[in-house]
Parts: C-alpha cells; structure tokens; sequence
C-alpha cells in the first residue's frame, strides 16, 4: 500500500473559542493519510458552513449562527488568515455562496441575494439585491447556490419534513435560473436535502440527506450525478445498493413500487445518518496523483443514530463509486468534538475545511511522506 494512504494522528494545540459549542471544548486529534498536515486556518465562527475562494485567493465564509458573510485573507501565504473581516452581517441563516459576473450571490433560508463584489472587496459596498424567493420553516434550513458551465443558476432546497408529499415545488428539489433569478423551473426532483452541489466539467454531483426512522441503517446516505428532468427517488423509494434500482418505501407507503422505475439511484453510498454535506472535486496540484479529480465530502454526522456516523471526510471516486476515509478523529469515542461542513480548493492545491462544532476553519495541505 502506497505511504500516502496509511493513516497517522495529527496532534492539534487546543485553542480556545469563547463561540464555539460546549461540545466542541476538545479538540480533534486528526487522522489523515501519511505526508499530509492540518493545521488551523481560522477560528472564532458561530457556525461556519459553507465557503467560496475568489481568484486573488480570499476565502468567502458563511457563519449561520452569526447572520454574517465573512471574508478570509491570507496576505502572508503563510496557511493563516490574518485577516478576518465582516463582509455583510444581519441575514437570515446565509449558507450558499458563490461568486459569478461581478457579483458575490448569498442563499439566505428564504431567498437568493446579491452583492457587487470584486477580488480584494472585505466589505459589502451596497445593499443586497434579492432575485429570488425560497420556501422557509419547516425540516432543513439550509439553501445551496452554485453556477453551472452553462453561466445559470442553480439553487438547492431541502425538504420541510422527513417523508411527506411537498406541496411547494421548491422542497426537495434543485431549481434553475438566470443569473438575474428569472425563469426558474426545476431541474431535479426527488433530492430530500441536497446541501452539497459541485459542478465537474458538464456533470453536476450532489450530495443528499436520506430520511430518517428506519432504523440505524436505512437508508444509506447517497451520492448523485443530477441530469435536467431527473427523479431521484424521495419520498416514494430509495437507493440501497450504489447504481442498482430504487427500493419502494414501504413505511411511507404512498404509491406503488412502480414509481421507482424512473428514479434515479445514487452512485455512490455511505453510512446512513452520516449527513454528507458540502464537496469538493480536487482540482489542485500539490496533493498526490491519486486524489485527483477525487469528490472529497464532508459528513457532518449522524443525531438519531444508536452508534454515531459521519464525522469525517471522505473521498468519492467519481468514476467507480469507491468511498474511501480521508480525514477523521471528530469523534472520540461516541463524544463529538467536531463536524466536518464544507470544503474549498486553495490556489496553491491546500484543501480547507469549516467545523461548525468547533468553530474553526482546517487547513489540510500535502507536505510529503
């Protein structure tokens, strides 16, 4: 086996976080594969989710908890921001971010927002345009924008429920737009919480949240390639084994086994309950040839699981389906002191990753073996 993929402990310094959850006091002794160093990026976040890096290389976060957009400046090079600086505060849970055209789009819980923004801008210079309305309350909060090759809009909303018949079209279902927010219609359906969305070329993944109440291992958690006009399954079936026919739920029990024959299974599975999260496809240079073009994901874990899962990141071979772990140790024992939410490709090829159980931002870059 290669050295680069035996795994070795990372010892971390505590440092404290005044805004960090209780359960996150501890920090995580990491696991990651030989020649690979993780280190903090940035710390003091209520809630950091999920990130965007603009082309001069700051770092664009969104804290949920703080109602704040933050910008990340490394100046130095140095794999430390030194610069922490509130670029908008005062929305409403901003989760997504992107930057396209000139502007810095925010998916705020109720709707799509955006600001002029330039590289090198650690403050918004006007006020939000909003382009869109989203449906708010219920299950999962959370909303997902990215830009296609194609210069559109895609915006991503979770479910109001576990398993129910969504009355707005919006739920469970990743819509299309303009980069102005018109002319939405829908370009996938059947994603129960699609948090994480990464476009690869001309296919787009997507990570997704599978429903709960069926035990500790139903249903696995699954990984999609999403196509325009696709169902994927929720809430009538679900995937068990990676690439093969959908499952009929039989405890929700609405339908037939037949509404399964157009939907479309994951490519890939792991743990149910694990939660996976944000993605990222590994486009840089200084990580070895074998993790190239590697989906890297985030599980940020399991709640209503007997043994705990997730808490990691794992890797996805986009090509076989292979998962594999990548980084663990946000567990110790079943006591969490970490959750892996989102990561983003640096210009010189370091990986970064936010916590929002200890409220940090990780650094994880290639040193050698």
């Amino acid at each position: 086996m290669p050295s680069h993929l035996r795994y070795a402990a990372l010892g971390l310094l505590a440092v404290s976080c005044a805004s960090a959850p209780a359960a996150a006091q501890t920090t995580p002794t990491l696991k990651a594969p030989d020649g690979f160093r993780v280190t903090e990026f940035a710390d003091g976040f209520k809630q950091p989710r999920f990130m965007t890096v603009a082309s001069n290389g700051d770092v664009l976060l969104s804290d949920m908890g703080a109602g704040s957009v933050y910008v990340l400046t490394d100046a130095n090079k140095d794999g430390r921001a030194e610069g922490k600086h509130v670029y908008v505060t005062g929305l409403s849970q901003p989760h997504g971010l992107a930057i396209h055209g000139g502007s810095l789009y925010v998916a705020e819980t109720d709707k799509v927002v955006r600001f002029a923004y330039k590289p090198g801008d650690t403050k918004a210079s006007g006020q939000p345009q909003t382009l869109l309305t989203l449906p708010s309350g219920g299950g999962h909060s959370t909303r997902t924008v990215t830009f296609g090759p194609d210069g559109k809009m895609y915006v991503a909303a979770g479910s109001s429920c576990n398993v129910c018949e969504e009355s707005d079209a919006k739920r469970a279902a990743i819509w299309v737009y303009d980069a102005d927010g018109k002319n939405g219609k829908a370009y996938a359906t059947g994603l129960r919480n699609a948090v994480g969305m990464e476009w690869v070329g001309n296919t787009l993944y997507a990570t997704n949240n599978g429903r709960d109440q069926l035990g500790d291992d139903f249903p696995p958690e699954g990984f999609y390639k999403v196509t325009s006009g696709g169902f994927y399954g929720w809430p009538y079936c679900y995937t068990t084994k990676a690439g093969q026919a959908q499952v009929w739920d039989r405890d929700f029990g609405k339908k037939t086994a037949a509404a399964c024959g157009n939907a479309t299974p994951a490519f890939a599975l792991t743990t149910a309950h694990s939660a996976p999260l944000g993605m990222a496809a590994y486009s840089g240079s200084s990580f070895p040839a074998s993790f190239r073009g590697q989906l890297f994901i985030a599980l940020h874990g399991s709640w209503n699981r007997s043994e705990k899962s997730g808490y990691r990141v794992v890797t996805v071979d986009p090509a076989s389906g292979k998962v594999s772990d990548f980084l663990t140790g946000f567990l110790q024992g079943q006591k969490t002191v970490g959750r892996p939410v989102d990561l983003a490709i640096m210009p010189d090829g370091a990986l970064l990753l936010t916590d929002d159980g200890a409220g940090k931002v990780w650094r994880i870059q290639y040193s050698g073996s």
